[in-house]
């Protein structure tokens, strides 16, 4: 079955950087749309970035600049790459692949950033 695993979260500082990887195992098809979504406690998630399978992105706006996003066809993976890092950033991170016209997501990876 299609499992898409997380890691890259932790504890940084104020204007740190750290990348998140999302992995998609169980499949043989490549995703579509990726994405980063994020949720802080007692927040809705929200959008942060997303990806097509040809390499268009989309950003949140006041995220554009600072997040980048990017994929790796050949392993069925996607990065963030958060640079400049504020506290109003810290939320979990999960991921969300598209393929074969369903939906998956991980299962989260917590980013925090101490002032």
């Amino acid at each position: 079955q299609v499992q898409l695993v997380e890691s890259g979260g932790g504890l940084v500082q104020a204007a740190g950087s750290l990348r998140l990887s999302c992995a998609a195992s169980g499949t043989i098809f490549i995703a579509n749309a990726m994405g980063w979504y994020r949720q802080a406690p007692g927040k809705q998630r929200e959008l942060v970035a997303e990806i097509t399978n040809g390499g268009d992105t989309n950003y949140a706006d006041s995220l554009k600049g600072r997040f980048t996003i990017s994929r790796d066809n050949a392993e069925n993976t996607v990065y963030l790459q958060m640079n400049s890092l504020k506290p109003e950033d810290t939320a979990a991170y999960y991921c969300r692949m598209r393929i074969r016209g369903r939906d998956y997501w991980g299962q989260g990876t917590q980013v925090t950033v101490s002032s």
